[in-house]
């Protein structure tokens, strides 16, 4: 074989070569690609990995659920293989992820205290058993959750009585029904048109979901400073396909991922959030009710066993302990 041959060969092989080890991680997103999620954690995993891997392991997101409809169905995909990353809620599927559902309670994590360190804290002791798997990448929490209503206006648990209340999950369930109202469990792609119709009256979500889901555009009451705690979020990555990454691939990943990819996300749903709400004082055919510290203590009173009996419920006092940094 002459050298035009054996570089012609050796150029092949280094081709080959490059097709085996680079990897095209599939994220399976349920929202549209202009929702929060899509810049502060897809977007910056495959600049994030990219770059720390020259270009060999990257990002994909596949948005509005065209690697399958069905927000519940998000920690499924990655298990089963149709998608190699994905985010959702554990409030979608509460009973796999008990302890971790404890970030949600109202106060169990203090409002100065960010939700994806307490997550972190507990974690490895409580909630890793609730991953299984999978890789978590980033565990975080949204803004605190407020009242978002259509043609009710809520300022103490009364206004509630007799009123259908969308909940993300176990938590939110309970708190609902401690406050009088019957709590709606369904995906947050679904609350639009279920408030437009009249399905629900309203939602106990943070205000982020006025912009991301334009619920601004049903919802004409908005409830601040009720203790009704956060919603709780996870992107996972399949453990198989992690394992058959390259030790180099391997160390991106754990580089790119964590506290520091959780506090892009929650830093994001906050400013999504305050984005959300300055428009929404703006627009005056909106209620915007800032309750006193008087009407805040009859709703913390309604809700004041929730936390305990659900913790108990769950073996939980030692991720609580954990979260809170006790």
């Amino acid at each position: 074989m002459n050298v035009s041959k054996l570089l012609i060969a050796a150029s092949t092989a280094i081709v080959l070569t490059s097709q085996v080890v680079a990897e095209e991680l599939k994220f399976a997103n349920f929202t549209p690609p202009f929702h929060t999620i899509n810049a502060s954690v897809i977007e910056k995993l495959n600049n994030d990995l990219s770059a720390a891997t020259n270009g060999s392991l990257t990002v994909r997101g596949y948005h509005g659920g065209e690697l399958g409809s069905g927000p519940a169905e998000q920690y499924i995909r990655v298990l089963q293989g149709a998608a190699d990353m994905a985010w959702g809620l554990p409030g979608y599927t509460s009973s796999q992820f008990g302890k971790t559902m404890i970030a949600e309670l109202p106060g169990a994590i203090p409002e100065d205290m960010p939700g994806y360190q307490a997550l972190w804290r507990a974690f490895d002791d409580n909630l890793s058993q609730e991953f299984p798997g999978t890789k978590p990448l980033a565990l975080w929490t949204s803004e605190p959750n407020i009242f978002i209503m259509r043609d009710k206006v809520i300022r103490s648990p009364q206004d509630l009585k007799g009123l259908k209340v969308r909940v993300a999950g176990a938590t939110a369930a309970e708190v609902a029904k401690a406050l009088g109202a019957t709590p709606v469990q369904m995906p947050i792609s679904q609350v639009y048109n279920a408030m437009q119709t009249g399905l629900i009256d309203g939602v106990i979500t943070g205000a982020s979901t006025l912009k991301d889901f334009k619920l601004d555009e049903v919802a004409d009451a908005l409830t601040l400073g009720a203790p009704l705690g956060r919603l709780a979020f996870f992107t996972v990555l399949n453990a198989q396909v992690y394992s058959d990454l390259s030790a180099d691939q391997q160390a991106a990943v754990d580089a790119a991922s964590g506290a520091e990819l959780s506090k892009s996300a929650e830093d994001a749903w906050l400013a999504t959030a305050n984005a959300a709400l300055a428009a929404a004082r703006e627009d005056s055919a909106n209620a915007i009710v800032e309750l006193t510290d008087a009407e805040k203590e009859a709703f913390t009173k309604a809700v004041s066993g929730v936390v305990n009996s659900y913790v108990k419920s769950v073996d939980g006092e030692d991720a609580l302990a954990a979260m809170q940094g006790n």
